[in-house]
């Protein structure tokens, strides 16, 4: 978005009196000079707001010349200057004779059309800031009248930024949301929650006010209507008189728009087969794609078959993004087959299809082929431990595909083996090492029959030629294959017989799934063994680890076969629940000092405590606040036994930190680096040096135990970087008060971040300006610093 959209124009009308000229009120009368009749703000006004008009009022037209950026400058506002009766001269009214300045001019742009004269700066005026506006005497009318004199006055800004709202849910312009829908907006800042009422929050369908309940809670404001909304196109508005904590209004109302979903019946746009469809593959799943989100549980083996004839054909029903999908348990066979979707299937709204949906589709009879061998035809230097395969374009009759079918021969000679079928793939393996050097002759007869019990055209025959040397295989693996009660942040590992290809062992030939789903992972390489490190720790499952027959040895032979393990992790290991005693009290516990360098900082339902530092040690109290709570220094003689209290506190600190130190179980993980863009589950994590969240956010996920913990165990610095990343954010129950921060030095909270959970650090903590934390600061030797307008808030 450009500056000149965020930043109002702010307007100055000029008009200057020449000496020895006389006011009047017409244009182009000889002997009237301009003349500076009014301003707005007026001179020495305070609580100007950032987005203010700046206006000063001439008596006649100014020449546009005369207005530039020597004349007419600002630090950090937009300004319009605009005459009321007489014209000036434009040429004139310039930036040259006009400013608005503090310590220095700022960067803008004057333009003056019809006795406006307008300055656009590049940025917003800053806050609490005492500003100057000049109209020099270089502004001239358009007779050549100049001021007589420099036109001076003087206004300060207020002292917090209007408040904005940065999401709506739903959000402009949305269309099919749900008739349960709440309305919500998020603000970016802390407001006053009295002004977030059903005047200022309205929602209306039409001209029609719509009832509901109007709560607000962290930055989030919540329309709940009183009963369900209707077919319609809704809108709703938060009007300026919402303010922030600071008491400062939004710039303007926001209004926008949405419109929930429409009542028709449900359809199914796109059968797949297609109706009337030829040809289709015996392996196929039968599809049927909806006009609308659907109620999954109406779409089942009730609602949703397929007949051969009369005979059902039994599979499984699925639904995923408006598709309902049929998945035959056998492949089908040659034959005319009809697929029906009854109108008992309803949408998320409960209505339900007008009429049953029937199609029909005819499968193929073709005969099947092989689509792929391995060796491929032609193959050389293929490895003496060679298994040879052949790959069917469809299901296959296991029982056609045997050793008399399958055949490997070495010139004339048969050469014995184990003929096996699984998933449309055929399986050779001879008894012993095929011969070095040597070309074999690979046969499948068309007497193999599809699951139709329809034969191959022809043969299938091919060639290749060994090489000198075997293949490589994986000797042993860890964890080893059906293993259970792995840890969830192990290291996955295969070693190999033999030195390998280092670049052939890499993500994509070395794979972890959970389920079908791929986990993320680094794939390292090193004597002899490959090192699969997933990103983030693994949960409670079965994981299934792949090496494919990609990987090469150093001579560069391949292995066989892909080479595929199982193993199942152990259920979570839960930490307990930290008592951390008397420090539970404490936003802020620091040793030697406690600051707030500038801001309205806020430490909300905690106390503010440091020991053996004294309580002029503790500054910027105010501006900064302690709502529902006090400030505790060790030099305090009332009331009675705050020293002891304090003593007591650092007792618990040392006891506390010495838990989250040494805690061992379950495992530690080994963290290093930036964690941001890394989703955590609860557990200990350790990282040797310091520790950062940079480049994205840190997420917890609890994984919905509300009792989750996590433990941070930090050697070094901890810090977290503003801007770009460098949140923490909880997610899936997860709450800031078991969420622990033990850093063996000094811990920096970045600009703006958004932080959570309880810091111990041995030496101080610094929060950056604008950063706010859920949990607490506790600095055992060194201080405490808010640098600007923070707020610390009880997890």
């Amino acid at each position: 978005m450009k500056i000149k959209q965020l930043l109002p124009t702010i307007a100055i009308v000029l008009v200057a009196l020449f000496f020895g000229c006389k006011t009047d009120d017409f244009d182009e009368i000889i002997g009237v000079c301009p003349n500076v009749v009014s301003t707005s703000p007026t001179n020495n006004a305070t609580e100007v707001p950032l987005d203010k008009v700046i206006t000063a009022t001439f008596n006649e037209k100014m020449n546009p010349l005369t207005i530039n950026q020597s004349s007419f400058t600002i630090e950090g506002a937009s300004v319009i200057a605009s005459s009321s009766s007489a014209k000036m001269n434009s040429l004139t009214a310039n930036q040259s004779s006009l400013s608005i300045q503090d310590a220095s001019a700022i960067a803008g742009t004057v333009t003056y059309t019809d006795s406006t004269a307008s300055f656009t700066p590049t940025s917003d005026l800053v806050i609490n800031t005492v500003y100057t506006a000049k109209i020099k005497t270089s502004v001239k009318d358009t007779r050549g009248n100049a001021l007589q004199k420099e036109y001076e006055w003087k206004f300060t800004t207020r002292n917090s930024p209007a408040p904005l709202i940065t999401v709506t849910d739903p959000t402009n312009l949305t269309t099919n949301v749900a008739f349960d829908k709440n309305i919500q907006v998020t603000f970016n800042q802390d407001m006053t929650a009295l002004t977030i009422n059903a005047s200022s929050f309205k929602l209306l369908l039409g001209t029609t006010e719509i009832p509901g309940e109007v709560i607000y809670y962290n930055k989030v404001a919540t329309f709940n209507p009183t009963s369900n909304l209707i077919t319609g196109t809704y809108t709703a508005t938060i009007t300026n008189d919402v303010e922030s904590n600071t008491g400062v209004n939004m710039q303007k109302d926001t209004t926008w728009t949405f419109t929930t979903v429409n009542l028709s019946a449900p359809t199914v746009t796109t059968p797949d087969p297609a109706n009337l469809a030829t040809n289709v593959a015996f392996n196929t799943s039968i599809q049927a794609t909806f006009n609308e989100a659907m109620t999954a549980s109406t779409i089942n083996a009730s609602t949703f078959t397929i007949k051969l004839g009369t005979t059902v054909v039994p599979g499984v029903v699925s639904y995923l993004d408006k598709v309902a999908t049929f998945n035959p348990t056998n492949d089908l066979v040659s034959g005319t087959y009809t697929a029906t979707i009854t109108n008992n299937v309803e949408n998320g709204l409960g209505v339900k299809m007008v009429n049953d949906y029937v199609w029909i589709f005819t499968t193929v009879s073709l005969p099947p082929t092989v689509v792929f061998t391995d060796p491929v035809d032609g193959a050389i230097n293929v490895a003496v431990n060679k298994t040879i395969k052949a790959t069917f374009n469809e299901a296959m009759t296991a029982s056609t595909i045997n050793a008399s079918n399958f055949t490997l021969k070495l010139g004339a000679t048969v050469v014995p083996g184990a003929v096996s079928y699984l998933n449309k793939v055929a399986t050779f393996t001879p008894t012993s090492l095929l011969v070095s050097g040597r070309t074999y002759t690979a046969t499948v007869t068309n007497d193999v029959e599809n699951s139709a019990g329809v034969n191959m055209l022809k043969d299938t025959v091919w060639t290749f030629t060994t090489g000198s040397a075997p293949a490589p295989t994986i000797l042993s693996t860890d964890p080893a294959d059906l293993a259970i009660n792995v840890a969830v942040n192990k290291t996955i590992k295969a070693t190999f017989n033999e030195a390998m290809t280092a670049t052939t062992i890499n993500s994509s030939n070395f794979t972890l799934k959970l389920g079908i789903t791929v986990v993320p992972g680094v794939v390292s390489y090193l004597n002899k063994i490959a090192s699969f490190a997933p990103t983030s720790n693994l949960v409670t499952g079965t994981y299934t680890a792949t090496i494919t027959n990609k990987v090469q040895n150093s001579a560069g032979v391949n292995m066989v076969d892909d080479y595929v393990w199982t193993f199942t992790t152990k259920t979570t290991e839960i930490i307990p629940v930290i008592n951390i005693k008397s420090l539970s009290r404490f936003g802020i516990l620091a040793g030697v000092g406690v600051s707030n360098n500038a801001g309205a900082s806020i430490i909300n339902n905690m106390d503010v405590g440091i020991y053996p530092g004294v309580r002029s040690s503790v500054t910027g109290f105010p501006s900064a606040t302690i709502n529902n709570g006090a400030i505790y220094a060790s030099d305090d003689i009332a009331p009675p036994g705050v020293a002891a209290m304090l003593l007591q506190a650092k007792l618990d600190w040392d006891e506390v930190y010495g838990y989250l130190e040494g805690a061992t179980n379950p495992a530690p993980a080994t963290v290093e680096g930036d964690q941001g863009g890394k989703t955590l589950a609860p557990g200990i994590y350790k990282s040797t040096s310091t520790l950062l969240i940079q480049n994205g956010d840190l997420t917890l996920d609890a994984q919905g135990d509300v009792n989750a913990v996590w433990i941070f165990q930090v050697a070094s610095d901890f810090t977290t970087v503003g801007g770009a990343g460098g949140n923490v954010i909880l997610s899936g129950g997860a709450k800031a008060e078991n969420v622990f921060w033990q850093v063996g030095s000094s811990a920096t909270i970045g600009d703006y971040t958004a932080f959570q959970g309880n810091i111990l650090a041995l030496t101080s903590i610094t929060m950056n300006s604008y950063s706010t934390i859920v949990g607490r600061l506790l600095a055992k030797n060194g201080s405490l610093v808010m640098t600007h307008t923070n707020i610390i808030t009880k997890p």
